[in-house]
C-alpha cells in the first residue's frame, strides 16, 4: 500500500511539472506575440514618420506634428515643427506652430531652448493668441533649470525676472498666484545661496584669508546676513540669518585689538538683546543669554574702570 501511494504522488507530480511547463509556454508564446506586435507596430510608425518627415506635403506634415505632439510625442514633433515654422511663418498656422514648438520642447525637458522659443513667439506675437500663456512660461522654463543653491544662480534671477515681467504685464491673469508662488521658490534659492556664504564666513571664523568684504570673516558674515535681510525681507530664514549675525558680533568681539574691544561687546550685547526681543523661543536663546553675561564683563569691567 505504501508503494502505490509513492507512485502515484509521482505520477502526480509528474502531472503537475508537465502542466506548469505547459502554461509556462503559452506565457512565452503570447509575450513573443505580444513583442513581435509591438516591433511591427514601431517599425510601422518609424516609416510612417521617416515618409512624412521627407513630404513636400506641409500641411499634411503639420497635422503629423500636431498629432504626434497630442500623442506625447514630443521629440518627433519637435523635429517636424522646427522646419515648419519658419514655412508657417505668416499663416493662419504660424502662431500655433511656434507656441507648439515651444511647449513640446518644455515637455520633452529642453529647458533652454523652450525658454528660447516663447521669448520669440512673445517677441513676434506680442498681441498673439498665446501671448499670456507663452510670457508665463518663459519664466517656467527658466525655473525649471534654475541650478541647486551651491551654483551659480544666474537662471534663478533670470526666472525671477521673468515671473515679474509676466505679473506686471498680466496682473489679473490666471496664472497670476501660480506665477507669484513659483517667484518665492525661487527666492527660496537665493536666500539659501546667500545663507551658504554668511555659514561659510562664519565657519572659517579666524582664519585669516582673502575676505571679500575685507577685515576678518565675522565681519564678511554679518555683512552678507545683514545685505540679506534687506534684500528679502519676507524670507522664511530670518532666524537663520539673525543666529548667524549674534554668534559672529560676539566672536569678532573676542578678537578685537584693545582700541576696539569695548565697542564690539556693547554691539554683540545689544544684537543678543534684539534677538531674544524677536526670537525668545528660539534654540539659540540660552546661548544669547551667555553672550550677553559674558559681554557685560567686559562692557561694565571697563566702564568701573
Amino acid at each position: 500500500m505504501f508503494i502505490l501511494i509513492k507512485k502515484v504522488s509521482k505520477t502526480w507530480k509528474i502531472s503537475e511539472k508537465v502542466v506548469f511547463l505547459h502554461a509556462n509556454s503559452d506565457k512565452m508564446k503570447n509575450k513573443i506575440v505580444l513583442l513581435a506586435i509591438s516591433g511591427l507596430m514601431l517599425a510601422s510608425c518609424a516609416t510612417e514618420f521617416n515618409r512624412v518627415y521627407k513630404t513636400s506635403d506641409y500641411d499634411y506634415k503639420y497635422e503629423f506634428a500636431k498629432q504626434l505632439f497630442a500623442q506625447g510625442k514630443h521629440s518627433q514633433a519637435i523635429t517636424l515643427l522646427q522646419e515648419l515654422v519658419t514655412i508657417q511663418k505668416g499663416t493662419d498656422n504660424g502662431q500655433e506652430c511656434l507656441y507648439m514648438l515651444a511647449m513640446a520642447e518644455y515637455c520633452n525637458g529642453d529647458y533652454e531652448s523652450a525658454s528660447a522659443t516663447f521669448k520669440k513667439y512673445y517677441k513676434t506675437y506680442p498681441r498673439g493668441v498665446y501671448a499670456e500663456q507663452a510670457c508665463y512660461y518663459i519664466g517656467r522654463s527658466l525655473a525649471e533649470g534654475a541650478p541647486e543653491p551651491r551654483l551659480d544662480q544666474t537662471p534663478t534671477v533670470g526666472a525671477i525676472a521673468a515671473y515679474q515681467e509676466f505679473l506686471d504685464l498680466y496682473p489679473y491673469s490666471k496664472m497670476k498666484s501660480q506665477a507669484q508662488e513659483n517667484m518665492f521658490a525661487l527666492q527660496d534659492i537665493l536666500v539659501k545661496k546667500e545663507y551658504l556664504s554668511a555659514k561659510l564666513y562664519y565657519d572659517l571664523g579666524g582664519y585669516f584669508v582673502n575676505c571679500a568684504f575685507g577685515g576678518s570673516n565675522y565681519e564678511a558674515c554679518i555683512i552678507t546676513s545683514e545685505n540679506a535681510l534687506k534684500t528679502y525681507p519676507y524670507m522664511k530664514m530670518r532666524e537663520e540669518f539673525a543666529v548667524l549675525i549674534m554668534k559672529s558680533k560676539f566672536e569678532l568681539a573676542q578678537q578685537s585689538v584693545e582700541s576696539k574691544k569695548l565697542d564690539r561687546y556693547r554691539d554683540a550685547e545689544d544684537e543678543c538683546y534684539g534677538f531674544l526681543n524677536e526670537y525668545p523661543e528660539s534654540s539659540e536663546a540660552n546661548n544669547a543669554k551667555k553672550y550677553i553675561e559674558k559681554c557685560k564683563k567686559i562692557t561694565q569691567g571697563k566702564q568701573a574702570d
